[in-house]
């Protein structure tokens, strides 16, 4: 448990960074909408897009936002629980597929062909699995703050705007776990097949959860602590990816189950702290859509996918560079020559 009184440790360092995060430049924002009112458009009409301009120049803290630099990071790490057979692939999946990554052969990296975007791919220890954590805690606390602190190196480059992926054999039952032990209920209903798994997969992901909460149980009280003794290395480095975007003054876009727990951890220590995080889609993982809502994003598509890799994230992005690209290069009544609405 959490005390106050205690001497410093590693975690208290990325309690301060959090604590430090600014908030939005609000200047920026009112002149994104001053310039909105007066584009060749009725109020409103193009919806969300209106919204998401307005957040980029909050977020990035200037105005005209930019979206030209998008940037996919992919966190990929190992999990001892995957020994408990709680997924339909084996551990050494994970490695082939950062292989694929780097070969350019994997749905991600059609994505960012497609659209222009830069992709990273971050191993985090592949031949050092995390502790099963139905036996002991998944890290230790200087591993967990060292690996939260690794994740800042995302924002280094600088994008406009970050996309945040992963992988992971059985990562699905670590969100799940850190869900359940964030917002409580039944397991079960933090639990869906993940990779592909059948009924009497469920059930193991389920009994494994269960057991994992039952030893960590008293522990339970601190997000970062559920995040250290139920989490992973991937989990932990895009929580603190997001923290440095925050800092660093770049937008974020969120992608599947696994990215929006490790969100949901930030989210439970200040609500405020993923506002510059946006939600790309929600996934066919029955437990994603309740998960946003407990963060509260609204998604922007919904595909059916459930691949994980930033490939929701990375769809997304077209979306948000089209917000940018209509509120910026749009011309005004004025520029236009076009009457506008009497006022």
């Amino acid at each position: 448990m959490h005390d106050p009184d205690r001497r410093h440790q590693p975690l208290d360092d990325i309690r301060a960074h959090i604590a430090a995060m600014p908030g939005p430049d609000t200047e920026a924002e009112q002149k994104a909408r001053a310039r909105d009112r007066y584009l060749t458009k009725p109020p409103g009409a193009l919806g969300r897009l209106e919204e998401i301009a307005f957040w980029l120049s909050a977020w990035q803290g200037r105005h005209p936002p930019s979206a030209e630099r998008i940037e996919v990071a992919v966190f990929a790490a190992n999990h001892g629980v995957a020994a408990r057979g709680v997924s339909a692939y084996p551990a050494e999946v994970t490695a082939q597929m950062v292989a694929n990554f780097r070969a350019g052969g994997a749905a991600i990296n059609q994505i960012c062909t497609a659209f222009g975007l830069g992709l990273k791919v971050h191993e985090l220890a592949l031949e050092k699995p995390t502790a099963d954590i139905t036996k002991a805690p998944a890290m230790s606390e200087k591993e967990c703050a060292a690996t939260i602190a690794y994740g800042f190196q995302a924002v280094e480059d600088q994008p406009d705007v970050l996309c945040l992926g992963e992988m992971g054999i059985a990562n699905t039952t670590i969100a799940s776990a850190l869900l359940a032990a964030l917002y409580g209920g039944p397991v079960r209903d933090w639990v869906g097949p993940g990779t592909g798994v059948d009924e009497a997969g469920i059930a193991r992901k389920v009994a494994v959860i269960e057991e994992a909460l039952a030893l960590h149980g008293p522990h339970l009280d601190d997000p970062l602590e559920i995040l250290r003794r139920l989490g992973g290395r991937e989990f932990a480095a895009i929580l603190g990816a997001i923290i440095a975007a925050r800092h660093a003054r770049v937008p974020v876009i969120l992608d599947g189950f696994m990215v929006t727990a490790a969100a949901a951890i930030l989210h439970a220590l200040d609500p405020a702290a993923i506002d510059h995080c946006i939600a790309g889609h929600v996934s066919a993982e029955p437990a994603h859509a309740r998960a946003l809502e407990k963060i509260g994003k609204r998604p922007l598509l919904d595909l059916d996918m459930r691949l994980g890799e930033g490939t929701g994230a990375g769809l997304a992005a077209a979306i948000i560079r089209a917000a940018a690209a209509t509120h910026g290069g749009m011309a005004t009544f004025a520029e236009a020559g076009v009457s506008n609405r009497e006022e």
